[in-house]
C-alpha cells in the first residue's frame, strides 16, 4: 500500500515535472525566485540539497558510458501542449521508452528553458529541452538537449505550429507528432546525478546531457520566450563531490 501511494504521488509529480505548483507559489523573480525556493514551502526543502541541478558541466571524467537505448514507437504521439506560465510542456501518449542501466524509463513529456539551465564548459545556450522519463518504480531520467541559434528546427516547428501563447492554454496538435521526431542522431552524452530544476527540486535524477548541439532559429527561440514572458532558468548549483562522466 505504501509503494502504491508513493507511485501515485510520483505520477502526479512527473506529469507536471516542470510546474510543481500551479498557484504561483514560486517563480524565477525576486522574493519568490530560486534563491528562496527552499524557504517558501517545506515541500521544497530539497532545493537546498547537495545534489541539485542544473550544473556547469566541466572537469569531466572519461568513462565508457553505455550507449543510450531508445525505443520510441510511432504510437508515442504528442497528446497535448500546455503553457504552464513558467514553461511550455509537450505531453506524450505512452509508448516511447529509454533504457538506462538495464532499467526502462517511459517518456512522459518535454519542456523548454531559455536560456539553458545546464552549462557546458561555462557556455550557456539560448535554449534547452528537458525530456523527462520515469520508470515503473518511480525513478527519473532526464535527457538535456542544447540548442544554439541557427537554422529553423524542423522538429520544434511541428510543436510550435500549435504553440499555446498564453499561460493556462492547452493545445491539441492538428497533425501527428511522434516522439522519434526529437531523437538525437549522435548520442554521445554527459552523465551526472542531480535533481529536478524546479520545486520541489527532487534529487536522485539521472541526468543525461547530449553533446550534439542542435539548432533553432532566432524566431523559434523568441516565440518560446514570448509565450512565457521571461527567462526560466535556475542558476547553476554547486557540483560538490559529484563526478561528471563522459
Amino acid at each position: 500500500m505504501k509503494k502504491l501511494k508513493y507511485l501515485s504521488v510520483l505520477t502526479t509529480l512527473v506529469s507536471s515535472i516542470a510546474l510543481a505548483d500551479e498557484a504561483g507559489e514560486w517563480s524565477y523573480d525576486k522574493e519568490l525566485g530560486p534563491a528562496h525556493w527552499a524557504q517558501l514551502n517545506s515541500k521544497y526543502a530539497s532545493c537546498s540539497g547537495l545534489n541539485q541541478s542544473p550544473i556547469n558541466i566541466d572537469k569531466t571524467i572519461k568513462s565508457e558510458l553505455e550507449p543510450l537505448k531508445f525505443d520510441y514507437k510511432d504510437q508515442a504521439t504528442v497528446k497535448d501542449i500546455v503553457n504552464l506560465g513558467h514553461t511550455v510542456q509537450v505531453n506524450f501518449e505512452a509508448g516511447a521508452k529509454l533504457i538506462v542501466d538495464g532499467k526502462t524509463f517511459n517518456l512522459k513529456q518535454f519542456h523548454l528553458h531559455t536560456p539553458s539551465e545546464n552549462l557546458i564548459k561555462g557556455k550557456q545556450y539560448p535554449l534547452e529541452m528537458h525530456m523527462v522519463h520515469v520508470s515503473d518504480d518511480g525513478e527519473l531520467a532526464v535527457i538535456g538537449v542544447m540548442f544554439d541559434e541557427g537554422k529553423s528546427n524542423i522538429s520544434l516547428a511541428k510543436v510550435m505550429a500549435d504553440f499555446p501563447r498564453k499561460s493556462g492554454d492547452v493545445k491539441v496538435p492538428q497533425s501527428k507528432i511522434i516522439a522519434s521526431d526529437f531523437l538525437i542522431t549522435k548520442q554521445a552524452y554527459y552523465r551526472f546525478n542531480g535533481s529536478l530544476t524546479t520545486p520541489p527540486c527532487t534529487e536522485g535524477v539521472r541526468w543525461l546531457v547530449m553533446k550534439d548541439i542542435q539548432q533553432a532559429s532566432k524566431e523559434q527561440i523568441k516565440a518560446f520566450s514570448d509565450s512565457i514572458g521571461h527567462s526560466n532558468s535556475r542558476p547553476v548549483q554547486k557540483i560538490g563531490a559529484r563526478p561528471i562522466l563522459e
